[in-house]
């Protein structure tokens, strides 16, 4: 399963997979405190972004292709700092990969990371949620080119 990861998101769960409890959501909120912000041509323009309405937290998703490269940008409020670590995640670990590299991950990958041992089901269908989103994103990208 980790041949299906690309090279950064798999470094970020080696890291998570070596914290214990707390340091689990304790790098979880640096992810959350450290996610670029997003453009300021987005946060104009929100509606350009794509809403998550499985997630109970307002998530905006925007998929960016460039050169045959993903990029995803996240609108994800400070009060929610779990989904918004989980967002920085994303937004880094998936930083320029392909959409078929998108596609590929695993479903259930935050179990590598040890965050089923510290979230709440509730969170855990959220961050799924958020994965379904960008795939469904990586499909439509490929559907365009």
């Amino acid at each position: 399963m980790e041949n299906t990861l690309p090279a950064r998101l798999k470094e970020i769960i080696e890291d998570f997979a070596l914290c214990e409890g707390r340091e689990k959501l304790e790098l979880l909120l640096q992810y959350s405190e450290q996610m670029p912000p997003v453009p300021e041509r987005l946060s104009k323009n929100r509606d350009q972004m794509e809403f998550v309405p499985e997630c109970m937290t307002p998530v905006y998703v925007q998929a960016e292709m460039h050169d045959g490269h993903m990029t995803f940008f996240f609108d994800v409020p400070d009060e929610s700092p779990t989904v918004r670590g989980f967002a920085g995640i994303m937004s880094e670990g998936l930083r320029g990969v392909s959409p078929e590299e998108v596609l590929n991950i695993p479903g259930d990958f935050y179990r590598q990371m040890g965050l089923d041992q510290v979230l709440t089901h509730q969170r855990l269908n959220g961050m799924a949620a958020i994965l379904a989103h960008i795939k469904r994103l990586a499909l439509h990208a490929l559907s365009t080119q």
